[in-house]
């Protein structure tokens, strides 16, 4: 099964009915599944959605969530943080968090090419070279 990065924004909107993704989330979900394709989460995004979560619906969604989630969860490793920073760095015009740059470099670790997000410079498609293209 290929990969595809969840990021926080995508996983929220699952979770929150009233989010204004809520609809579109649930579609493209049930699309992966349908393409076979496996939702991948970074330690980093656990920790920034369970705070999300937390913050906004509550601490047993929160801990739902945190102990029932199915997907797999990829560290972040020092090589990712360090690549991170360059990230950070060369587009430093950009406003890509420090979540979002470690979740770039995975991705270019890990050859994964899509992206489950409705964060504006990324989306269900080819992140590496979006974040390329606003150079």
């Amino acid at each position: 099964m290929a990969r595809i990065l969840a990021d926080t924004s995508a996983t929220y909107a699952l979770l929150d009915r009233s989010d204004r993704n809520h609809a579109r989330a649930v579609s493209l979900a049930r699309l992966m599944r349908r393409r076979r394709l496996t939702p991948l989460l970074t330690n980093f995004i656990v920790g920034e959605t369970h705070g999300l979560v937390l913050s906004r619906l509550g601490s047993g969604l929160a801990r739902r969530w945190l102990f029932g989630n199915v997907w797999p969860i990829e560290r972040i490793t020092a090589d990712d943080e360090i690549r991170a920073r360059d990230i950070l760095r060369r587009y430093d015009n950009k406003s890509f968090s420090y979540v979002d740059a470690t979740s770039f470099s995975l991705m270019e670790r890990l050859g994964i090419r899509q992206a489950f997000s409705f964060d504006p410079h990324r989306g269900f498609r080819d992140v590496p070279v979006m974040y390329r293209a606003h150079a």
